[in-house]
This record gives C-alpha cells, structure tokens and sequence, in this order.
C-alpha cells in the first residue's frame, strides 16, 4: 500500500517497489526490527535451550 499526494511521490513510491536488498541488509534489518522475546520464551531461551525442538529453534535468539 503506498500513498502519494503528487505525481513525484506516486513515482518514487513506485520505483521503490524495485528495490532489492543484500542478505547482509535484510539480516541487517531483521535484528534490529526483531521484538523483543515475551515470556515465556526468554525464560526458556535462559534454562532451556538445550532440550528446544525444531519449533523452538524459531525462537533462538542466542546471537543476539
């Protein structure tokens, strides 16, 4: 959804729509748009880690 008051923003919106990011930037952005963990998954992350399943692994934010 994009919104223009004028044909130069309805242009430079548009373009945008093109725009293509590096792994590096998308992994980039990710970590710093990420939320914050709620319990109890910070709980888990500090007692339980190694017993997280597949599911859990989601959730792993060790690298942070």
């Amino acid at each position: 959804m994009i919104g223009a008051r004028n044909e130069a923003q309805l242009k430079d919106n548009l373009s945008a729509a093109s725009l293509t990011l590096s792994l590096d930037e998308r992994l980039r952005l990710d970590a710093v748009s990420r939320p914050p963990l709620l319990y109890p998954y910070w709980h888990q992350q500090l007692t339980a880690k190694d017993r997280f399943g597949p599911a859990d692994l989601v959730l792993d934010r060790s690298d942070i």
